[in-house]
């Protein structure tokens, strides 16, 4: 069974730092050059990317809106992500979720992504 799991949500102060975790069981990254993203939601508005990670060439797309802020890297051998999380900002604050597409490289954020994790809550607090 393919599951992706977030881990690292908490609540924050603004300019404080976060690193959100992302692992994946029941298939290998290499398996078919698996992407993986977050996105995050608030309640009530619609779901926005944040960064896509092609796993296979490390190559990563990243929302303006966390750009220079936001850092994504991929640990392949050990099948995680991890999203390091910088000065953050009040609008920040969502529901963060881990997705993975096989055959995917990351050219812009694709919505319908085939696995889902269950999401973290981050908090940032004014």
């Amino acid at each position: 069974e393919i599951q992706l799991v977030e881990s690292g949500g908490n609540l924050v102060e603004v300019g404080g730092s976060l690193t959100l975790s992302c692992v994946a069981s029941g298939f290998a990254f290499a398996d078919a050059d698996y992407a993986i993203a977050w996105f995050r939601q608030v309640p009530g508005k619609d779901r926005e990317g944040v960064s896509c990670t092609a796993t296979g060439s490390g190559r990563t797309y990243y929302a303006d809106s966390v750009k220079g802020r936001f850092t994504a890297s991929s640990d392949n051998a050990g099948n995680a992500v991890y999203l390091q999380m910088n000065n953050l900002k009040p609008e920040d604050t969502a529901i963060y979720y881990c997705a993975a597409e096989p055959w995917f490289y990351c050219p812009y954020f694709y919505y319908n992504m085939e696995h889902w994790g269950n999401g973290t809550l981050v908090n940032v607090s004014s």
